[in-house]
């Protein structure tokens, strides 16, 4: 096959990133060309993304990339989920868009079920219940600035933004539309009945698009600025999650996955939607796929409790994640455990404290030094894990014999191999730049270089190494287990940290 290269925009909650993706004769190579800071911006007292800072460093990227003799193909771009923007008639934002850590949808979800109750939602949209749901957004925009809600014409998800404004063309793609808690998976569309309990159009969101749809050329302006050329804009998987899901190097379907970053989403991959009374019970998620597969999973507090730890430390010290990793040999297995679920931990003030007080309440130890919280927060996230593995068996009764994990956390070999200690199971990790390549490949669909997500599956376990975890220490991992499910009950008893 001939060379191919194509440019995947791969934003997370704290960077972004342009990568480059060469295929090859069925080998894909990538290489990040710019990275750049992605913060939450304080505008009026709420939390916003800066759309403009970050479509800035975009259009840096793509100069960047012709500056390294790039001639791509064709762009993509994957973002985290949930969060969008308003637009009014002429075009322009009504705003920055919110971020899903703003605090104006606390008790938005309870308010919300008086007018349709919680198990009607999920028997409409089979999402899992998180406040930051984009429904419970919107709701709150509706409730709290009904008039900026009034001037409104479109809604458009992050990816989507980013996608109109290369191209001048709005769509939504559909692993994102899935993940709003807006959109019906057996109907295929916007779920009328709740945009009627919004009290919003439903006139204000765009056609759903199949990942891999070809959106359009890069406008003039931004091709003469950067030198591009006329290069072609793709609706990849642009939930970013379910770009890196479909570059997992699997074969059969006795795997589960996780990926693994500020969030840790936990599932397996299905031909339909599990819409059911224990899956709501367990509140799992059903979330769109490439092929019109489903990511049926559930979201895990991740990472996250480390990255705020690791903030609040440098106010005096500076650490890289290696070095916290390396801390933990300084800290005693299994003293202090945590639900990294609990909502305490959602944004506090001070992440290091919260974990303190969680273990107050629930009778243990706190940590005292940064090792102890390192060790706290990384088998806390393990045990989190093997409690998912087996609310997964409880739902799904096909075989599940082996782990794939990639996203950030892939790169942390402590958390890799405590993940195969606490679930029994070998853990699989690798590619690394899941989401970016799976980004990548989607493109790479689009042109014809590859025939099927099978086919880009195999091409990335022919381009990349998996690195292999095999248990250890199951019997001290097992009764840490037995011991995490009493604390993290009391810690949902209680409910008061």
């Amino acid at each position: 096959m001939d060379e191919h290269t194509y440019i995947a925009f791969d934003l997370g909650a704290e960077s972004g990133r342009t990568i480059l993706g060469t295929l090859k004769n069925r080998q894909l190579s990538i290489q990040e060309v710019t990275r750049f800071p992605n913060e939450m911006v304080t505008v009026g007292g709420h939390l916003h993304w800066d759309i403009d800072r970050l479509f800035q460093q975009m259009r840096k990227g793509l100069a960047a990339c012709v500056s390294v003799g790039a001639k791509p193909l064709s762009i993509g771009v994957d973002t985290w989920g949930v969060d969008f923007g308003l637009f009014g008639p002429d075009g322009s934002a009504l705003e920055l868009p919110y971020s899903y850590r703003d605090h104006r949808t606390d008790g938005m979800m309870e308010e919300f079920f008086k007018l349709v109750p919680r198990k009607r939602v999920y028997e409409l949209t089979g999402i899992q219940f998180m406040q930051l749901n984009s429904l419970f957004q919107l709701f709150a925009a509706k409730r709290q600035d009904p008039i900026l809600l009034e001037k409104a014409t479109r809604l458009l998800f992050m990816p989507d933004i980013f996608n109109y404004l290369f191209t001048g063309l709005t769509k939504t793609e559909f692993t994102f539309a899935t993940t709003s808690q807006l959109y019906n998976p057996r109907a295929g569309a916007w779920e009328g009945e709740l945009f009627s309990a919004l009290g919003v159009p439903r006139s204000i969101m765009q056609e759903i698009v199949a990942p891999g749809t070809v959106l359009g050329r890069v406008k003039k302006a931004i091709s003469a600025e950067t030198s591009i050329g006329g290069v072609w804009v793709v609706a990849v998987a642009s939930h970013d999650t379910g770009s890196a899901i479909a570059a997992i190097p699997a074969e059969g379907d006795d795997w589960l996955y996780i990926s693994s970053g500020t969030w840790s989403l936990m599932g397996i991959e299905t031909r339909q939607p599990i819409i059911t009374r224990d899956a709501l019970e367990l509140n799992f998620t059903n979330e769109g796929g490439v092929e019109g597969t489903f990511r049926f999973l559930k979201n895990i507090t991740g990472l996250w409790l480390l990255q705020q730890c690791r903030k609040t430390w440098s106010q005096a010290q500076q650490y890289s994640y290696d070095d916290l990793t390396k801390l933990i040999g300084q800290a005693a297995p299994f003293r202090s455990l945590v639900d990294t679920d609990y909502p305490a931990f959602f944004n506090p003030p001070s992440m290091p404290e919260a974990i303190r007080q969680y273990c107050r309440e629930t009778d243990q130890p706190s940590p005292e030094s940064h090792a102890d919280f390192v060790r706290c927060i990384l088998e806390s996230l393990a045990l989190k894990y093997r409690a998912t593995l087996d609310q997964l068996r409880r739902l799904n009764p096909r075989a599940m014999s082996r782990i794939h994990l990639i996203g950030g956390g892939a790169q942390n070999g402590l958390l890799c191999q405590f993940t195969a200690n606490a679930t029994g199971l070998p853990v699989l990790v690798g590619p690394i730049e899941a989401t970016a390549t799976g980004n990548i490949m989607v493109q790479a669909l689009a042109s014809g270089d590859v025939q099927s997500l099978a086919d880009m599956r195999k091409t990335v376990r022919d381009s990349f190494q998996s690195v292999s975890y095999e248990p250890r220490e199951v019997e001290a991992w097992e009764s840490a287990y037995l011991r995490y499910r009493k604390l993290t009950a009391i810690g949902q008893r209680t409910n008061t940290i």
